[in-house]
């Protein structure tokens, strides 16, 4: 089975590639790999804790909405972008009544309804109320604790598609995306998803990395909504990893490691960045930047090569690890990067 994503020349100028993870998508992608029991060596530690934390009554209400296989319904994962948390769940409860109820009978095909996907479809407000609480306390125990962890691996994910798309276009975006997709100009394969054709006609596409999309990326059901393709970043040990949600900037026990600077240095390097952007980003001299890159580089947290006549920083797998272990507290820009 293939899906195919037809591109037009104007499609090829409007692809992004989104710097930060999609809170609802990583709830419900969560949900399916909470289901499952793949990538143990990733996500069991993960899996104890939420059955261990959220209440079997409120897990019910979710896992009825998210078959482990086949369809979850589109409103979940609303396809225009939210700032936060709270906004997406705003958005997806602020779903049309009609639409609401098209999604779920759609959902009935793929599994009996039971009363309580009966009672959501009417769309009373009660039962609205009811999944918000249901999804807000999921979210609260299974995504928030690891989501400096999750936001820090897909900011380096980012930055490497960014590099990929400025050393080589957007045929090598495309191409390197993930094993199960193959670029054919001007079509985009994705293996392993129902055998249909989705034309973009001028949209664009928006390629959302996820820490909790696994094997196979995803996209939404109705061709007529925004064309999102969700797809895994690397997955590796240590990639949930659970930090304080309270910390405070002026208690970083990261800085307290390394150093307010070089803590700040290391967070910069997520994206990657020259010398001169360093020094500027740090507000440090050009000097003082080279100098902290080269400790960080010694001790296996970035790596440095020639990009023309400057040079490139880049986080490490290990420097990733030691940001998602310890977090810092400081915000992750939430804009979307056109590729």
């Amino acid at each position: 089975m293939v899906l195919r994503i037809h591109f037009t020349p104007r499609d090829l100028t409007r692809v992004t590639v989104a710097t930060t993870p999609a809170p609802l998508w990583e709830v419900l992608l969560s949900l399916h790999m909470l289901q499952h029991s793949e990538g143990r060596l990733i996500f069991e530690d993960w899996r104890r804790h939420v059955r261990a934390t959220v209440a079997p009554d409120q897990m019910r209400l979710l896992l009825e909405l998210t078959p482990s296989k086949g369809y979850s319904p589109d409103f979940l994962t609303p396809a225009e972008p939210a700032p936060d948390f709270d906004a997406a769940l705003e958005q997806a409860l602020a779903t049309p009544p009609q639409q609401l109820r098209s999604q779920l009978d759609l959902l009935a095909q793929y599994r009996a309804p039971s009363p309580w996907t009966r009672e959501l479809a009417q769309g009373g407000r009660a039962s609205l109320q009811k999944l918000g609480r249901a999804i807000r306390t999921y979210h609260d125990a299974a995504i928030k604790p690891y989501w400096k962890s999750i936001g820090t691996h897909v900011s380096a994910d980012h930055a490497h598609r960014g590099e990929a798309l400025a050393r080589h276009g957007v045929d090598r975006l495309l191409s390197s995306l993930h094993p199960r997709v193959r670029w054919v100009p001007p079509v985009l394969q994705v293996l392993d998803m129902n055998d249909r054709d989705l034309y973009l006609d001028g949209r664009g596409i928006e390629l959302q990395p996820s820490a909790f999309c696994w094997q196979v990326p995803t996209k939404l059901r109705d061709p007529d909504l925004k064309p999102i393709l969700v797809y895994p970043i690397q997955h590796a040990p240590g990639i949930l990893r659970q930090t304080s949600m309270e910390q405070l900037p002026s208690s970083d026990p990261l800085a307290a490691l390394l150093g307010s600077t070089r803590a700040a240095a290391l967070e910069t390097a997520v994206s990657g960045c020259t010398t001169t952007e360093l020094a500027k980003r740090c507000r440090i001299s050009p000097a003082a930047a080279s100098h902290q890159a080269t400790v960080l580089r010694e001790a296996g947290l970035i790596t440095t090569r020639r990009d023309g006549a400057s040079v490139r920083h880049e986080i490490t797998q290990l420097g990733i690890w030691l940001l998602s272990g310890y977090g810092s507290g400081r915000p992750r820009p939430r804009s979307r990067t056109p590729a």
